[in-house]
């Protein structure tokens, strides 16, 4: 077990969680735009799977932040798959834990998310938190097809 720096934890993320996801989603895109974070998405950059810093943002934890972004520019459509994702919490937090948020965020974005404590950066570390976000998508992923779905019917 060796340990990373932050900047080799966040470029190696991708290598750990995409083998762990179901085929269909393993050539998911990568985008890393700043170095305290790493996106994952399918075809819509937007609405994405992240990974980032969350230093004391959430109940004065430090760690990572692991989840669902909403951050289209269509404050509207960010709003419908927060409302459809939070339709479906319960079963979300049965599968995922209470750890799991549903929330708005800055600038009309929302997100789904939790905070995983930060502990030291070794790469058994980074493994946990990529299954960790391996689940989320896994459960989250079926729910956001569904509602992208959904919008595309009501808006033909």
């Amino acid at each position: 077990m060796s340990t990373l720096s932050r900047s080799k934890f966040i470029t190696t993320f991708a290598d750990e969680l995409l083998p762990r996801l179901p085929e269909s989603l393993q050539q998911m895109q990568v985008r890393r735009r700043w170095s305290w974070l790493v996106q994952f998405h399918v075809g819509e950059p937007r609405l994405h799977y992240e990974l980032s810093r969350a230093a004391r943002r959430h109940n004065g934890i430090d760690g990572w932040e692991i989840g669902f972004h909403c951050e289209a520019r269509d404050k509207q459509l960010n709003r419908y798959l927060l409302r459809g994702f939070r339709r479906h919490l319960f079963e979300i937090k049965d599968t995922l834990g209470d750890a799991i948020e549903a929330e708005m965020w800055d600038k009309g974005w929302t997100k789904i998310y939790e905070v995983v404590p930060m502990a030291p950066l070794t790469t058994r570390y980074q493994q946990q938190v990529a299954a960790r976000l391996a689940d989320i998508i896994r459960c989250l992923h079926p729910i956001y097809v569904d509602l992208r779905s959904d919008i595309t019917r009501i808006h033909r």
